[in-house]
């Protein structure tokens, strides 16, 4: 069937079945890391929601789910590195083991503001989980303790990734034509 979102992607990075397979991988550790703790999964909306729902089904552990929603980029190609809450964890975090679940880390700017503010809300331990890892533009000290691809800088869209709210419904990962966000 023809996808008319097609003709906007350069090429595909990692298809469906890589992205399938590495999340079981990442599933596989978490659920190691944590077996017997119940984590608390805090997924970064938007990007995060397709990944998520694949990872927690990956990992066969007790655990929670919440959502917390940070604005750093609007309808930008790149941060602008204010960052803000737009929607916050209902629930408190005291004592608790936290997996951040982010479908990109870039910049760093996001991650390193919602750290700060997650350890003043004393969680108990605080790890990084994202799909894609872009360090070459990293703008703040900060790393993922569970990766799982490294990407070029290049802008990327689908599984969860949107430009402009859009391409998030791709079920791969492709490189966007510069002439489409230009």
């Amino acid at each position: 069937m023809y996808n008319e979102m097609e003709n906007d992607i350069l090429k595909v990075l990692f298809s469906q079945e890589d992205i399938a397979r590495r999340v079981a991988e990442m599933g596989t550790e978490l659920a190691e890391r944590f077996q017997g703790k119940k984590p608390l999964f805090l997924g970064v909306l938007k990007g995060c929601f397709v990944f998520m729902s694949d990872l927690v089904r990956a990992c066969p552990i007790k655990s929670d789910l919440e959502f917390i929603a940070v604005s750093s980029y609007g309808n930008a190609t790149s941060s602008s590195g204010r960052v803000q809450i737009t929607h916050d964890v209902q629930q408190d975090i005291t004592g608790r083991d936290l997996i951040i679940v982010e479908d990109i880390l870039d910049s760093g700017n996001t991650l390193y503001y919602l750290l700060d503010v997650l350890k003043l809300r004393k969680a108990a331990s605080i790890r990084i989980c994202t799909l894609l890892d872009k360090p070459e533009r990293r703008a703040k000290p900060i790393q993922a303790d569970y990766t799982g691809f490294v990407v070029p800088d290049a802008f990327v869209v689908g599984y969860g990734l949107d430009y402009n709210q859009q391409y998030r419904n791709l079920p791969y990962i492709g490189v966007l034509k510069e002439e489409v966000y230009r």
